[in-house]
């Protein structure tokens, strides 16, 4: 039962070590771990919007469709989970002291959708039963490293929001949920869209690994160049006290 727990929950720990390491400015483990939870939470909030989503018909849960795979990869996954994980991030941070750098907002975003992608990745493992192996290798591969990729967009439009309010437009305040759903939502599609065809399922699931690839190598290069940019930041202000 360990073992299936640790394949479940340690892709999602190294994310979040990885993003936290390259912080010039570590931010209080407490509060990564207050983030972490929030996220473990938003697992649940978001069913309190899927599901009302689900009543009004506007998705179902097995799709036989490219447009079902569509509707239920952003009314199903990407609208409720983006949106609860966003409300998570703003509780979080609404009245932290801590969340005074750029490159936090990015952390702090990790953190509740690392949380959100670790329960939910328990989930999946521990119901798939003697699959237990294979779904924790894929999703370990796949899913939570997407979790990471739309956290990373969602913590970095939020900072920008937060730090360049008065630069802000209400074009760069929508992207803080839009980014994150577009990204989840054509992830999923793509995965779903898999599934339905047997003929056209090898072109898509290459469509899916370039997709992450891409996402991966841009979501590390923001993580660097914000990193870097901390730390040049963080040297002037020590040069100028």
């Amino acid at each position: 039962m360990w073992i299936i727990f640790a394949a479940a929950v340690v892709p999602g720990l190294l994310l979040l070590y990885y993003v936290y390491s390259k912080d010039f400015n570590p931010e209080p483990k407490r509060m990564i771990w207050k983030g972490f939870l929030y996220g473990a939470i938003s697992v649940f909030v978001s069913t309190l919007i899927s599901g009302p989503l689900l009543n009004l018909g506007l998705y179902v849960n097995e799709p036989k469709t490219l447009l079902e795979a569509v509707k239920v990869s952003f009314f199903g996954a990407a609208i409720p989970e983006e949106s609860a994980k966003l409300f998570m991030l703003w509780l979080l941070l609404r009245n932290c002291r801590e969340f005074d750098e750029r490159y936090d907002g990015m952390v702090y975003a990790a953190a509740v959708g690392l949380g959100f992608a670790c329960v939910e990745n328990l989930m999946y493992v521990v119901s798939s039963g003697a699959a237990w192996f294979y779904v924790s290798a894929t999703r370990a591969l796949f899913a939570v490293p997407g979790h990471f990729a739309f956290a990373i967009a969602m913590g970095y439009y939020y900072s920008k929001n937060h730090f360049e309010w008065h630069r802000s437009s209400e074009w760069d305040r929508i992207k803080v949920w839009l980014i994150p759903v577009l990204l989840h939502g054509i992830y999923d599609t793509l995965a779903f869209s898999s599934e339905l065809d047997v003929a056209w399922s090898g072109l898509i699931t290459i469509a899916l690994i370039y997709f992450c690839y891409r996402l991966f190598k841009s979501t590390r290069a923001r993580i660097l160049n914000e990193a870097e940019r901390n730390k040049y930041e963080s040297l002037n202000n020590l040069e100028e006290q």
